[in-house]
């Protein structure tokens, strides 16, 4: 069989298992699930075969916790506290031959669940199976796959989230309910889906040069493990999850891990909410920070503007080394007024192990901030400074965290489980990817710690810096602006909105910059291939992250890794290009 005959084999595939997935009951629409800044799900295995791709793309979608119990009254207690469960029914499909029915025991144990809980069952074997059941009533929806292969389980979650359509019929009687014929159409919500590069016009082969630019980073140790993730007209359609956590390969790289995403955290965190605010009238891009602060008012930062503050264009120096205060200059020790090596009254703040600074702080550094000298020439100047400033104003209008509005607003309904602030406070260790170990002011290995020593400064939940993510939730969040501010049937954001911040308003001062999101460069060298539309944008981080979106061609790329791993002083994936190289084989990728 030649190459092209075997993707044809596989697109075929993957469009029969498309067209074939099959709801047969969907009360109230349930089906795909929305709402999921509300919803707390739970997966709930039957059958004798695996169901470990369905529970994996599930999780792709939404926090979905796997529950099992050795009793029935155990798992029902288990299940009390979820809203919705999903169960999946798995049998073996070997052969024709292979057993599809459900015994006495699955049964009434499926009666007991959806008797008590809010259900969606989902049948990975023949529909004869529906036949066992005596009553369906108290089934939200059931949704028939057919088979329990892995590429049947991928497509079965992703109806259910509205990544694709139902569009299958019965095509035989599986009882009275459900005569041939039997199929609920299903919305598509537009939430990421996942398939074959072909079915969006790309070329799979082209694309497998992206695993020898990953080996070149693995094999010269560049960066211990990388994500990387290629998306396009909202179909994932390259993925690779490669290396480990570090250099002593215990744990290797998985699609769920987290990464700190260093500056990512400007555009996925705290530009949305300042588009928010402006979106309400309440900012302007004109609006300058003697309007948003009063104690900047009669200062020379007074009549700097929010368009200015976010295209790098406002004088600010670079950043300022505010951690440098707590060392003592003589000893450099931490001091005492400053950090304690235990939580002590006034001193809350933990910034690593056994490390807590003043509660004050972020006074401080704002006021340090308001103090500062401005470069004396108006031109480019990357900094970290404003976004200091801009986690300031939001949580003092708001009242409460940065972390907290980043989750109300955009993570939780977004789906994007995996994207926190405090990664320690939500997932186990072994599920945070460890950056440097610091051996200059914190003295340690930072796992589960903001690399950015500001970010750390301000307890790990920083404007600039501070979020942990995967790539798989970056990319949710990148498709969201390029599908104009929509993404699971849910508006966050208007298109004028993002064309606003995604333009560039000093070109021709040569400020590639747009407001907040980083653009294609003006010159020769720059944060892209070169290769990309200007009205692509983006943003990278210094641990060794990328993300990157193109309107034109509709493609979300995301680069994640922890270069700075043992060292920061480490720098040749930079220096060597390989975000940028993989970006061009991207697009060379596109078959025109």
């Amino acid at each position: 069989m030649c190459i092209r005959d075997s993707i044809r084999n596989e697109i075929l595939s993957h469009e029969l298992y498309e067209n074939a997935m099959t709801v047969v009951k969907n009360d109230r629409s349930i089906v795909p699930v929305r709402d999921l800044e509300r919803a707390k799900i739970a997966y709930v295995h039957f059958g004798d075969a695996g169901g470990d791709p369905f529970y994996e793309q599930l999780n792709r979608y939404a926090q979905v916790d796997s529950v099992s119990a050795e009793n029935l009254n155990e798992l029902l207690e288990e299940l009390e506290s979820y809203n919705l469960v999903i169960v999946g029914y798995h049998q073996s499909n070997d052969s024709p031959w292979s057993g599809y029915k459900l015994d006495e025991k699955q049964q009434a144990w499926l009666y007991e669940i959806a008797r008590k809980n809010r259900v969606i069952l989902n049948v990975f074997t023949r529909p004869y199976a529906l036949l066992d059941l005596k009553t369906t009533a108290n089934f939200e929806a059931i949704q028939v796959a057919y088979q329990n292969s892995e590429l049947a389980q991928q497509k079965a979650a992703q109806v259910l989230f509205g990544a694709i359509e139902a569009k299958g019929k019965l095509p035989v009687s599986a009882g009275r309910d459900f005569p041939a014929g039997t199929g609920y159409k299903t919305r598509d919500l537009n939430r990421l889906s996942y398939g074959l590069p072909e079915s969006v016009g790309m070329n799979s082969y082209k694309l497998k040069e992206i695993d020898s630019l990953v080996k070149v980073v693995l094999d010269e140790q560049m960066a211990p493990g990388l994500q990387v993730l290629v998306a396009r007209k909202g179909k994932v359609i390259y993925e690779n999850n490669a290396g480990y956590h570090t250099y002593s390969k215990e744990i290797p790289v998985k699609a769920s891990d987290v990464y700190d995403l260093a500056s990512l955290t400007k555009i996925l965190a705290t530009l949305p909410l300042i588009m928010e605010l402006v979106e309400k009238d309440e900012l302007d891009l004109t609006t300058n920070l003697g309007e948003m602060f009063p104690s900047f008012r009669g200062t020379d930062k007074a009549d700097i503007t929010l368009l200015q503050m976010l295209s790098h264009y406002a004088r600010f120096k670079s950043w300022i080394p505010f951690y440098a205060i707590t060392k003592d200059p003589e000893t450099g020790r931490t001091d005492k007024r400053y950090i304690r090596d235990k939580e002590f009254p006034g001193y809350n703040t933990k910034i690593a192990e056994g490390m807590y600074v003043r509660n004050d702080i972020r006074d401080s550094i704002v006021k340090v901030i308001r103090k500062s000298e401005l470069n004396k020439k108006r031109e480019y100047q990357y900094s970290d400074l404003p976004y200091y400033l801009l986690k300031a104003y939001l949580e003092d209008i708001y009242g409460t965290s940065l972390d907290y509005l980043t989750q109300d607003h955009f993570y939780k309904p977004l789906g994007a489980s995996n994207t926190t602030y405090l990664p320690l406070n939500k997932f186990p260790k072994e599920k945070i990817i460890p950056t440097e170990n610091d051996q200059f002011w914190r003295k340690q290995l930072l796992h589960g710690y903001v690399h950015d020593e500001g970010s750390a400064m301000l307890g790990g939940i920083g404007g600039q810096a501070g979020l942990f993510s995967n790539a798989n939730d970056v990319a949710k969040i990148m498709q969201m602006y390029l599908n104009g501010g929509e993404y699971g049937g849910k508006k966050y954001l208007d298109q004028e909105t993002i064309d606003k911040f995604n333009t560039c308003y000093y070109c021709e001062d040569e400020v590639r910059r747009g407001v907040g999101f980083d653009k294609p460069q003006l010159q020769e060298s720059g944060p892209t291939c070169g290769c990309v539309s200007m009205t692509s944008f983006g943003h990278s981080g210094f641990t060794g992250t990328l993300t990157w979106a193109d309107p034109h061609e509709e493609i979300v790329y995301v680069f994640l890794s922890n270069r700075i791993h043992p060292s920061s002083e480490d720098k040749r994936l930079i220096r060597e290009g390989i975000r940028t190289k993989i970006q061009e084989v991207i697009y060379e990728a596109i078959e025109r």
